[in-house]
């Protein structure tokens, strides 16, 4: 029965370190982030360029994503209202598939984006890759991040602690209710990861 006890032990234990592990990571992350996201056009100050994170253009089903198509919306909404002078189009291109190449054409024919100020970046495999490869290798930290709001702190937190003046853009949710507390459960965990590889020194790959 000791032993019985203690293994017990030892799992809440165990429990409440997961759970402490979680609540100080979220947080962390809220507060690096606090008052730096908008998701009002005209309450965000401009930046020089947007940074509009990929995501697949369709489901599953085949029909048109909304994150994909709202992330559109408020990255259009941003350049029509003079906020921004450039857009990068990060996320993955491989065989058959290309999210930049999708995005850029959805600005163009869909919300009139002038073609010569949009960038495709194809490397954007995950979130922090696509905001090291905009400073790095586009050499560009005023930047608005362009996203859901679940997704946008994530962000933020690899952007401020990569030094970059960063906001974030809050392109309009996906109401429907399995969507969002999916996505609100897998962004949680997904902050934990985020400060874990932060506080470790290893980048996110």
């Amino acid at each position: 029965m000791r032993i019985i006890r203690n293994i017990f032990k030892l799992i809440i234990a165990s429990l409440e370190l997961v759970f402490l592990l979680i609540c100080l990571s979220n947080i962390w992350v809220f507060g690096l982030t606090n008052g730096r996201t908008y998701n009002k056009i005209s309450k965000i100050p401009p930046r020089e360029i947007a940074l509009v994170l990929g995501t697949s253009p369709r489901m599953r089903s085949g029909v048109s994503n909304p994150y994909f198509t709202k992330r559109m919306d408020a990255t259009a909404l941003l350049y029509h209202h003079g906020k921004i002078k450039k857009i990068i189009v990060s996320g993955e291109k491989s065989k058959g598939y290309n999210e930049p190449a999708a995005m850029k054409n959805y600005l163009i024919y869909q919300e009139g984006v002038p073609e010569d100020i949009i960038i495709e970046d194809p490397k954007g495999f995950n979130t922090y890759k696509s905001i090291l490869r905009c400073k790095d290798i586009y050499k560009k930290k005023n930047v608005i991040i362009v996203s859901q709001g679940f997704h946008n702190l994530r962000a933020l937190f690899f952007a401020r602690n990569n030094n970059m003046n960063a906001l974030g853009f809050d392109a309009q949710d996906v109401n429907k209710p399995e969507s969002f507390y999916r996505n609100q459960s897998r962004e949680i965990l997904a902050r934990v990861v985020a400060v874990v590889y932060f506080v470790l020194g290893i980048s996110p790959d």
